[in-house]
């Protein structure tokens, strides 16, 4: 009887740190893992109140720049939605950004016809949270007008229509200067009036908040988080369910998945609309928090950056793409500190961003973080069940003669 060969202890694939990782999460009890998730969050949350001396950011306020990462954050998990869970490639994503932020600025601005603060059905108090889920709803149902004839494409020419559609938006917010304002931009944006007193005469989350450390960068980080564990939580519950299966297999070979009995385009469009609400979400995020929108913020750079943090962390990772979110906006602002010949190094963002894309393509594709493909998480344990009968074998033929 032959033997089959079997590879060599020392040949056999090992479990990465991240696999550890995850191996030790999965193998505790829900309460254990609140019990250490828990003061993980907590301790997220305390950063900006107390951040370490080297991790600071002396030209900006760190306040504001953990503000700007849960922003990005939001755009990282829902841009993740379309690109890396149903394989999707949407280079125009900041289109559903500035929906969501003119959805917020057209109804609360006083330089806005659509006004509804002043006289309209809009209280100031809680104009803008009432405006979240409004911006929610429209980004998603833009996603469902542009997904509806356009999802039958694939691959670049999918590309190059969601580019289309993004610098569509910012061309229409630019020139329609009745509605928009065009490029003197909406201002005096509703925000959460919240924690008003002699201090903060017109709320903690107002921009002229400037204390320290307490401003209003660190409350809308705050709101930021809150939001993005919301987020995480439905993604997360996606994923395990038949939609995220049928996304995977999507993304997989979406022929195959269409011969296999899966509704090819319906769940892409779900994705779609997933994504682009999530996308309107953080665009209502950043409205609220600058007070101020032009067409400039929403340009095709910007959807280049998202893309970047969804690539740099790890497609199909919800956590490895808030990584990239973080090392997007942290990096930059960090190195506004560092001058080489009178220029801060943060101002070559975009040369720094495109080389690491290009080293990442040669040596990580999958990303610093790549997601673990369900169906292989128990590869290991079938790989056992499987070799231990045949290990057996020579030794019960041995007993045989």
């Amino acid at each position: 009887m032959t033997t089959p060969n079997v590879p060599a202890a020392d040949e056999r694939p090992r479990a990465g740190v991240g696999d550890a990782i995850r191996s030790w999460w999965d193998g505790l009890a829900r309460p254990m893992q609140w019990l250490v998730g828990v003061p993980g969050i907590i301790a997220l949350a305390l950063l900006p109140l107390f951040p370490p001396p080297f991790f600071d950011t002396p030209a900006a306020n760190f306040g504001g720049v953990m503000a700007q990462f849960a922003m990005y954050a939001l755009i990282a998990i829902g841009l993740n939605v379309v690109v890396g869970q149903a394989g999707l490639l949407d280079l125009g994503y900041v289109g559903f950004y500035a929906v969501g932020a003119y959805t917020v600025g057209l109804l609360t601005s006083p330089n806005s016809p659509w006004n509804q603060t002043d006289g309209g059905w809009l209280n100031d108090d809680w104009a803008w949270l009432a405006c979240l889920p409004l911006a929610v709803a429209v980004t998603a149902f833009s996603g469902l007008l542009l997904g509806t004839p356009t999802l039958r494409l694939r691959g670049d020419y999918l590309a190059i229509v969601t580019l289309g559609f993004g610098e569509i938006v910012r061309l229409l917010a630019d020139n329609l200067t009745e509605v928009t304002n065009g490029s003197l931009g909406l201002s005096g944006i509703a925000y959460p009036h919240i924690g008003e007193s002699e201090e903060h005469p017109q709320g903690v989350f107002s921009s002229g908040n400037v204390g320290d450390p307490l401003n209003s960068g660190v409350w809308w980080y705050w709101l930021g988080m809150i939001l993005v564990i919301i987020v995480l939580l439905m993604v997360g519950n996606l994923e395990r369910s038949r939609v995220g299966r049928s996304w995977v297999a999507i993304r997989e070979d979406e022929d195959a998945a269409e011969i296999m009995g899966v509704p090819t385009f319906k769940f892409k469009l779900w994705a779609f609309m997933i994504g682009a609400g999530i996308g309107g979400m953080s665009g209502a995020l950043y409205a609220g928090q600058v007070q101020f929108i032009n067409p400039s913020g929403f340009n095709i750079i910007n959807s280049m950056l998202f893309l970047c943090a969804v690539v740099i962390g790890g497609q199909g990772n919800k956590l490895g793409v808030i990584v990239g979110a973080f090392i997007i906006v942290y990096l930059p602002n960090r190195l506004m500190s560092v001058e080489v010949g009178g220029q801060p190094l943060g101002d070559y963002k975009y040369l720094f961003f495109g080389l690491t894309l290009v080293v990442l393509m040669i040596f990580r594709p999958q990303g610093l973080f790549p997601a673990r493909q369900r169906l292989l998480t128990y590869g290991r344990q079938i790989y056992k069940a499987v070799r231990r009968p045949v290990e057996a074998a020579p030794s019960t033929a041995g007993a045989g003669k």
